[in-house]
């Protein structure tokens, strides 16, 4: 897929064909990072949403279900010639199935070296819009998900670099 060049719609260059927006440091809009959550489904419309992006980032519970389910995830994700990385959710502290998951995975991807665990606070802070770290910023939900982010933020990094010296040697 080609990069699209200025003025052009986001994944659709000026010949009507597919084409991968830049990653400036703000977008258009002034942003520079932009989350998208899909539904956990396989489709042709997840795939372009795959295509487009800097980072597929999987979460997948520690779970027998969730575990035989990501397999057409991954290969989505691999058509899309994107990086992936796995993320360990709503986990049970200490629990074995929990490390087990991880091994699993890291057979067709990175894992997040960060577990976000099943805490109460999680839930609460939905009842009202907000986030763990809203209620308690010092909380370990909060923790967790700062750890998170900063690996995320460091594997976004890690792929402008990447993404910059290759175009520079093509």
């Amino acid at each position: 897929m080609v990069e699209c060049q200025g003025g052009e719609h986001a994944g659709v260059d000026r010949a009507g064909r597919r084409c991968r927006p830049r990653s400036p440091v703000a977008g258009p809009a002034g942003y520079r990072t932009l989350l998208v959550d899909t539904p956990p489904s396989l489709s042709e419309t997840i795939a372009e949403v795959l295509a487009l992006a800097d980072l597929i980032v999987v979460p997948v519970q520690p779970s027998p279900n969730d575990l035989r389910a990501v397999g057409g995830t991954v290969e989505l994700a691999a058509a899309s010639g994107r990086p992936m990385v796995f993320v360990i959710n709503r986990a049970t502290a200490r629990a074995r199935i929990t490390t087990q998951a991880a091994i699993a995975l890291s057979q067709y991807g990175a894992v997040a070296p960060v577990v976000i665990h099943a805490r109460v606070d999680f839930a609460t802070s939905m009842t009202d819009g907000r986030t763990a770290a809203e209620i308690d910023s010092a909380s370990k939900s909060a923790g967790e998900v700062a750890a998170l982010w900063d690996y995320l933020q460091n594997r976004l990094i890690e792929g402008d670099s990447y993404a910059a010296v290759r175009s520079r040697a093509a």
